[in-house]
């Protein structure tokens, strides 16, 4: 018990201000991205955008599929909701009883499921990836199956997460995901010499493992002890009402699933690396949305859950507002960056070894294109949470249906004429339709709802983004005549998009400062009070405690 404690003390640390737990997320995010870059790398370089790497993405699609539809429906939509409820009412009991109750129950069937699917994946996988030579579909078949141990350990570990979020205990839970992108870099560094093209998958199953493993010390220390089928299965009125909230959030993100597996579908029938371009390009274009827009939205989650259950509009509608504005704050410049620059950003995270010039530009290309919506991708998971909050599962279901039919009718329209940048148009064309009717509903259901607040300083976070990323793009062009050197070498890239990514987010700071953003105060305060430890900041936040932001 005493070792529990002391690894759970070493993990975890208790943070009540949405912006501090932001930032324990986006702490480790930044870590895990790190190994994210050497993931994609190491993979990029060994392999190149070619067969390989399509056939190790199209084999995440059936296990991702599972998780995704069981797991993140229940826990997004139903299971925090409802255990943040009880823990306010001081049952800790009953919601111990819960999470017990669903962890049981998420165990049996994803063990079912997965079984049912190594057996069914030959029957599968033609009709998931129809372009993939013979060799190439028995190649995803045999990573399908060892992949699909990855769901049961995720499951388990989402569980745990969902608790340590409700306890308002982020650091375990943050730490997972860099586990977990460690487990396939020994894949690819140790496994694949071993296993061959089945070690990726090895790796894949071994850092799922890992993200479930961290978070059990910090949850056995708050008291939960599950007796995991030592008692009859119960599906009492708590577990009912998560999977009946589950439901609506579940279908909706099965219209998300249906456009990756198409995604898939349409890849496969494409150049050869097509399938390894665009996840290559997503995963990039996920970073500020994996650093920023989650991690404001899962730690504002439990705190919007609390105002809703209290009925407490005003302070519902506070907290929206101002995640809002702090998720914009960081992924709109990103997002301009990404634009300028995608070429340096990609030769800089992917060039290496196998991966050459030609798949260099496919993938910027595609890059560019899904930056576009990086405002919509970052924004959407923070408005479907404020609708779990409310415990309405339904709304963001039929958003997400509308958004989903654009994608995939966009990608039909111009996938002959388009080819990969087509997926890229139509996922960034069905996120700003997502966004957009998400925002329309919320203004409509959130009683003290404020569009004078909301909009104003929103849309000085995007024209000081603009502002720099004209800048930034100006950068290019000086920095190539002062230096007279072509940038053939990763020395000189990596100095051009840092001299370009320093002058344009200075310039993006300076313009907010400028137009008095309170994001931009507030970040500095906090860098002054909390991580500079300066005496006269720290004695203006502990004097005006609204004055810390963060």
């Amino acid at each position: 018990m005493r070792l529990t404690k002391r690894i759970s003390d070493f993990f975890d640390t208790s943070s009540s201000g949405v912006g501090r737990a932001a930032f324990i997320i986006a702490a480790a995010g930044i870590l895990s991205r790190l190994l994210g870059f050497l993931r994609d790398r190491m993979l990029a370089g060994r392999f190149g955008a070619g067969d390989t790497l399509d056939v190790y993405y199209a084999a995440f699609r059936i296990p991702d599929t599972l998780y995704n539809l069981l797991v993140m429906g229940a826990l997004s939509a139903a299971f925090v909701p409802i255990f943040t409820e009880f823990l306010s009412k001081q049952k800790r009991k009953e919601a111990f009883n819960l999470a017990a109750g669903v962890l049981e129950w998420m165990i049996l069937v994803l063990g079912a499921l997965s079984l049912l699917a190594i057996f069914a994946a030959p029957a599968i996988v033609p009709i998931l990836a129809p372009g993939f030579s013979d060799e190439k579909r028995e190649m995803t078949v045999v990573l399908t199956r060892i992949m699909l141990l990855s769901p049961l350990f995720l499951g388990a570990s989402a569980v745990f997460g969902g608790m340590l979020l409700s306890f308002r205990r982020f650091m375990a839970y943050s730490f997972a995901p860099i586990l977990y992108n460690f487990g396939i870099i020994v894949g690819v560094m140790f496994f694949v010499p071993m296993f061959g093209m089945a070690g990726l998958a090895w790796g894949v199953a071994l850092g799922a493992l890992m993200h479930m493993v961290v978070q059990v010390p910090s949850v056995a220390e708050k008291g939960f002890f599950p007796s995991l089928f030592r008692r009859r299965l119960r599906f009492d009125g708590p577990v009912r009402r998560v999977v009946m909230l589950m439901i609506p959030r579940t279908l909706g993100i099965a219209a998300n699933q249906l456009s990756l597996f198409l995604t898939t579908v349409f890849a496969s029938l494409l150049a050869p690396g097509s399938l390894a371009i665009f996840t290559l390009a997503s995963n990039i274009g996920a970073i500020p949305i994996g650093l920023f827009a989650v991690s404001f939205s899962l730690a504002a989650f439990p705190t919007l859950s609390f105002s809703a259950s209290e009925k407490r509009s005003g302070e519902f509608f506070d907290t929206l507002s101002r995640t809002t504005k702090r998720i914009l704050f960081f992924v709109v410049p990103v997002s301009m960056l990404f634009i300028v620059y995608r070429a340096q950003v990609v030769r800089i995270v992917l060039g290496s070894g196998q991966f050459d010039w030609d798949d260099t530009i496919a993938t910027f290309n595609v890059l560019a294109l899904l930056s576009v919506s990086l405002f919509a991708q970052g924004i959407i998971p923070l408005f479907a949470r404020a609708f779990y909050a409310l415990q309405d599962t339904k709304t963001p279901l039929y958003i997400a249906v509308l958004g989903e039919a654009t994608f995939i009718g966009t990608a039909y329209l111009l996938l002959p004429a388009y080819g990969t940048n087509a997926l890229a148009i139509a996922f960034s064309l069905g996120n700003t339709v997502n966004f957009i009717l998400l925002l329309l509903a919320l203004r409509g259901k959130v009683e003290k709802w404020d569009d004078s607040h909301f909009f104003r300083e929103n849309a000085m976070i995007f024209l000081a983004a603009i502002l720099a990323g004209i800048v930034a793009q100006l950068s290019k062009s000086v920095f190539v005549f002062f230096t007279m050197s072509e940038l053939d070498t990763f020395a000189k890239v990596f100095m051009q998009l840092a001299f370009g990514s320093i002058l344009g987010l200075g310039t993006f700071l300076l313009l907010c400062h400028w137009f008095r953003i309170e994001e931009y105060h507030s970040l500095r305060r906090f860098i002054l009070s909390k991580v500079l430890r300066s005496p006269e900041a720290v004695s203006s936040v502990e004097g005006h405690p609204e004055k810390g932001g963060w």
